[in-house]
């Protein structure tokens, strides 16, 4: 490293990013993690991860992440606020501008930067996230045993949470703004044929109702028979509204990867905007990206486990993949930076 050049940059502070740099800080490659717009990521709206290897008690998401920064500390690893706003990967060093407007140099950089899951604007859900409300069904399931709940989509992620919960839950209640399922045909007829799951069509939710200290309690919904209650309600239409008593609803209607400052890359993304890293010579998974020098890990590359503990598995791959790219560059001066 020189002193305007860093060996590494991790972009991200969740569990991938904290992961990739406790490994990349005990090789001496002294990262610097740039902690992004959410700090922690995900899984600081978790308040109980009871599924994460070594806390057979449970731990609380945020207090894992911090343990997990105090850990990349304790080796050597930087923070700093900020987050990537553009980004130019040719050649080497790579340039990355944040948001601050300041630009910095990297000969490799880790892209951690997850995948926010959306949500549906209901009142209250931003109290209630982690309270009750949740993106994750296998991570917060089994909290829910005994309750009523209800689960929010109509693809075929809403369809695997909706089973999923079924293991746990009372009664599932799918709410979908249409009468027709976007779910691939199979994942739909399992939840229809599901004694526990039932199907609120043309129906949205409007507000969840608890505290942080209860959690959630009730939910207030509304319909209207042509589907779309909430455009309908919006503009003046009158829509039925009822209110239901469950203990936890689940959103299930998709999540945004964060590599808008990737688009204009040479990174490859699939359609929706994940990252696609590559296989070796054997097609064996590495961290590795289309551009030489760029690794991601977590969910920033991967729409399908969406976990912590392979979130921290893919953040180890990419600092190991990074210490042997280092290793090639090594003898080998970098390009001048300009001023």
């Amino acid at each position: 490293m020189t002193a305007d050049t860093h060996d590494v940059v991790i972009a991200g502070s969740g569990v991938a990013g904290l992961s990739a740099a406790v490994y990349a800080a005990r090789a001496d490659l002294d990262p610097l993690v740039l902690e992004g717009d959410e700090p922690g990521g995900q899984l600081t709206l978790t308040t109980d991860v009871e599924n994460y290897l070594g806390f057979p008690e449970g731990v609380g998401g945020m207090e894992l992440i911090q343990q997990g920064k105090e850990q990349a500390e304790q080796f050597g690893a930087q923070f700093r606020h900020g987050s990537i706003e553009s980004a130019d990967l040719d050649g080497q060093p790579k340039a990355l501008t944040l948001s601050n407007g300041e630009t910095i140099h990297t000969r490799a950089l880790v892209v951690a930067t997850g995948a926010s899951a959306r949500w549906v604007g209901a009142d209250n859900e931003a109290d209630l996230m982690g309270h009750g409300l949740s993106t994750c069904a296998t991570c917060d399931g089994a909290f829910h045993r005994g309750d009523d709940v209800l689960v929010v989509g109509g693809g075929d992620s809403a369809m695997e949470e909706a089973l999923f919960l079924a293991k746990f839950a009372d009664s599932v209640t799918v709410v979908h703004r249409r009468e027709e399922l976007r779910a691939s045909e199979i994942m739909a007829d399992r939840a229809r044929d599901h004694d526990d799951i039932d199907f609120r069509w043309n129906t949205e939710l409007r507000s969840i109702h608890g505290s942080t200290e209860e959690g959630v309690t009730a939910a207030t919904l509304i319909s209207h028979p042509e589907g779309h209650p909430r455009e309908k309600f919006e503009s003046g239409t009158e829509v039925e509204t009822e209110r239901v008593d469950v203990g936890g609803v689940f959103y299930a209607v998709g999540h945004t990867p964060n590599t808008g400052f990737l688009r204009n890359t040479g990174v490859e993304l699939d359609d929706d905007g994940y990252v696609l890293p590559q296989t070796d010579g054997d097609g064996r998974a590495t961290a590795r990206t289309t551009v030489d020098g760029v690794f991601a890990a977590g969910d920033v590359a991967d729409p399908r486990y969406r976990q912590a503990i392979t979130a921290a598995g893919t953040g180890s791959m990419a600092a190991l993949d990074v210490e042997a790219f280092l290793e090639t560059l090594e003898g080998s001066e970098p390009a001048p930076v300009e001023a």
